[in-house]
């Protein structure tokens, strides 16, 4: 008998059947393919679902369609307005799956370097758009970004969260624990002080306008370096040797945290860092467009560039910190609030714009910490008006209305600062009023007239209320 072939015994009829070595490939061929179309199939099913996650997995799906049309709109040279708004549109969605996709790393890497993976990417669009407004050497619209979205953090996240957890437990009172609190205004006024100081050097010494921008890039570079030293510092003091100064926090969120610890990652590490990466390169792409077509969609729309950078940018990437925060503070945890709005505005005033300095250092690029005089003015009322707003450690609505309504007054102030000559409405005003079209006489005639026509019909209102309860 030939090694070539096996030997089968058919037990019903006696005989024996030689199996053929063609016969034997053939089913060791059928095995494999169906092996390879079940991994096929496997992995087809696990992009799927990651997909259903990631991306049908939040209520701003419906503008991801913004990014393909951004690309389109880029590839074939439609208006540069349209691809900046396209741009930002899909900024939107994207800033706030990052911020999921760090979460889902996180349940794998554990508590501190979760922090670290969060500090890190927690604010990965402002560093993206940074880093493509400091190669392009558009430091203006850099310096706006950031301090855009510092202002945002403390002002509009942060009030808007104050706010509509004070409408929704009015019947509670909102008390957290102003430890963290207190140590984010400390690094605040530190990164304050280091914007400051070059300013006034400025102011002070204005006689040899080249030695003096020498000199303040210096100091601004020695700053720098302070500015990163105290923000590893700060992070050694809350991931690592003070934690217990956050452990109150945590007891007043327990069963939030009963219900994080009972929770898993919806999807695995290496598909999350995937996605991560994927996504990353999307920002970075979609950074590029709005910083090279800021200027256009400014001269278009009739907006300043400092309004939409300091505004519009930090809104959108600011969207995942807003949303979380409102949330918790909704549910009356306003330590987690809290820690979400000023602990990202601290890393941008600490670690970001610290950062850029040094990166443009090295790049060879002169950037200073003078941001000006009326956006450092901005900056040090909104930290100090957040500071008193947070100093007795409870909170009501009023003290949201009134960061809220601080950062509509400074959006105010950057809309009409530099306002291009165009056909816009403040424009038309302005040309109004100086032609005499319109007088200030007749705006207090017309006001007067109104007041007592609402004072009219607000007595109508009371005699007619009055009538119904003698009746």
């Amino acid at each position: 008998m030939s090694m070539s072939s096996s030997v089968n015994y058919d037990l019903e009829n006696g005989e024996i059947v030689k199996s053929s070595p063609v016969a034997k490939s053939l089913l060791r061929t059928r095995s494999q393919t169906d092996v390879l179309s079940s991994v096929r199939f496997r992995i087809l099913r696990n992009f799927l679902a990651n997909v259903r996650i990631v991306i049908l997995g939040t209520k701003l799906f419906l503008l991801f369609p913004a990014i393909p049309m951004a690309f389109v709109a880029h590839y074939y040279s439609f208006r540069r307005p349209w691809v900046f708004a396209l741009s930002l549109i899909g900024l939107t969605p994207l800033a706030e799956r990052l911020s999921f996709l760090t979460e889902q790393i996180a349940y794998f890497t554990g508590p501190t370097v979760g922090g670290l993976v969060n500090a890190t990417c927690g604010n990965a669009t402002e560093l993206i758009i940074a880093m493509f407004a400091l190669h392009q050497r558009k430091i203006h619209v850099l310096k706006y970004s950031l301090l855009g979205s510092i202002i945002s953090n403390l002002l509009l996240v942060l009030g808007s969260s104050l706010l509509c957890g004070g409408i929704a437990n009015l019947n509670k009172e909102q008390k957290f624990d102003h430890k963290q609190a207190d140590a984010n205004s400390l690094l605040l006024l530190l990164g304050l002080l280091c914007q400051i100081l070059p300013l006034l050097f400025n102011f002070h010494n204005s006689n040899v306008p080249k030695l003096q921008d020498i000199v303040v890039l210096h100091l601004s570079r020695a700053s720098s370096i302070v500015m990163l030293i105290a923000y590893v510092a700060y992070l050694i003091f809350q991931l690592k040797t003070h934690t217990q100064l956050f452990e109150s926090q945590e007891d007043e969120g327990a069963d939030i945290n009963e219900d994080l610890d009972k929770e898993t990652a919806s999807i695995g590490f290496w598909s999350a860092f995937i996605w991560l990466c994927a996504m990353t390169i999307i920002i970075s792409i979609l950074s590029e467009y709005i910083v090279g077509t800021i200027e256009a969609a400014s001269e278009t729309w009739g907006i300043s560039v400092s309004f939409i950078s300091i505004i519009l940018l930090p809104i959108v990437g600011n969207a995942a910190e807003h949303a979380g925060s409102i949330i918790f503070a909704f549910k009356n945890k306003l330590d987690i609030s809290l820690g979400v709005a000023m602990g990202s505005a601290t890393q941008i005033s600490m670690f970001v714009v610290p950062l850029c300095v040094i990166i443009a250092w090295i790049m060879g690029i002169p950037m200073s910490l003078d941001f000006g005089l009326l956006e450092t003015g901005c900056l040090a009322l909104s930290i100090l008006l957040t500071a008193l707003a947070l100093q007795d450690g409870s909170s009501h609505y009023l003290k949201g209305v009134t960061l809220t309504l601080a950062y509509i007054v400074i959006g105010a102030c950057f809309f009409v600062q530099h306002v291009p000559l165009g056909n816009n409405l403040i424009t038309f005003i302005f040309i109004l009023f100086k032609n005499n079209i319109i007088n200030i006489n007749n705006l207090l005639i017309y006001f007067s007239w109104f007041v007592c026509l609402l004072l009219g019909v607000q007595m109508n209102q009371i005699t007619t209320w009055h009538r119904l309860e003698m009746l």
